[in-house]
């Protein structure tokens, strides 16, 4: 197993002390793992591409790795209590990501399975998207006031990504069948 590889699988064992974390309202450490795990995507991306180590558990776990991570920090801050009013989430908010995520897969698999291989690749809205997913969880760790106003646009990006993927994911399958 390659440098990158075990990265992603640390970033995978921060996920249950990230949520941990939140339920027992220790946002400090939460705000720690979460850069650390976020660290974590950036440098397993850049070992496997500099050194040429670009795996398929890699190409399948990276992906599944953040939206383990992402998701969980979104149902995390809507289901704990006692948490400030602006920075507890309504249920909308982790409904709306987990479902996008979820629909992602499901669609990845389908054409998995009638196209016999899918093509991977994030697109610059799905990378913006990401970014302010993570720029949200980042603002509620630090208390900022007006996180709900970032949630909000994370949402209506995520809406949109979610849109694009099947859009560019559509193409592709009706050009193979």
């Amino acid at each position: 197993m390659n440098w990158a590889n075990r990265l992603t699988i640390c970033r995978i064992i921060l996920v249950p002390v990230f949520i941990t974390a939140v339920f027992y309202h220790r946002l400090n450490l939460a705000f720690i793992v979460f850069i650390l795990a976020t660290i974590t995507d950036g440098l397993d991306g850049y070992i496997a591409r500099t050194r040429k180590e670009k795996t398929k558990f890699g190409a399948i776990m990276d992906p599944i790795a953040d939206k383990m991570l992402i998701g969980s920090a979104f149902i995390s801050f809507s289901l704990v209590s006692g948490l400030p009013d602006h920075l507890k989430m309504p249920v909308y908010v982790p409904i709306i990501v987990v479902s996008r995520d979820v629909i992602i897969l499901l669609w990845a698999l389908i054409m998995y399975l009638l196209a016999g291989n899918i093509e991977v690749r994030p697109s610059i809205i799905g990378k913006v998207t990401t970014f302010c997913q993570m720029l949200t969880i980042i603002c509620v760790l630090l208390h900022f006031v007006y996180s709900n106003w970032i949630w909000n646009i994370a949402i209506a990006l995520t809406v949109i990504s979610g849109l694009d993927y099947i859009r560019i994911w559509s193409g592709q399958i009706n050009g193979k069948l």
